[in-house]
């Protein structure tokens, strides 16, 4: 499964593409297979997103896992607390970077 992140241009957001625009929650994310360029030149162009890239993921009963750890972090937000993470109140949440 290949996904798109980026960062939102007004608030800085971590956000992942949901196949009409970008969301904040990686489980909206789809899969774009080879359309990842074309989609990312658009949004870029359109300035809805700055620093885009495709990565590689997997959805599981779970969500939508990211592969590498750097943008499994930035699906969660910050891991040294996680009260201030995306998921505030998952007692598991932590399960999803490691």
């Amino acid at each position: 499964m290949k996904i798109l992140t980026g960062n939102d241009l007004g608030s800085g957001d971590v956000v992942w593409w949901d196949g009409k625009g970008w969301s904040r929650d990686v489980n909206d994310a789809v899969d774009v297979g080879d359309a990842a360029d074309t989609i990312l030149a658009a949004e870029e162009a359109a300035r809805r997103v700055n620093a885009s890239y495709a990565i590689a993921a997997t959805r599981t009963d779970a969500g939508v896992r990211p592969a590498h750890i750097k943008d499994r972090i930035r699906a969660l937000g910050p891991t040294v607390r996680l009260d201030l993470s995306l998921r505030p109140g998952d007692a598991d949440a932590a399960k999803q970077v490691i």
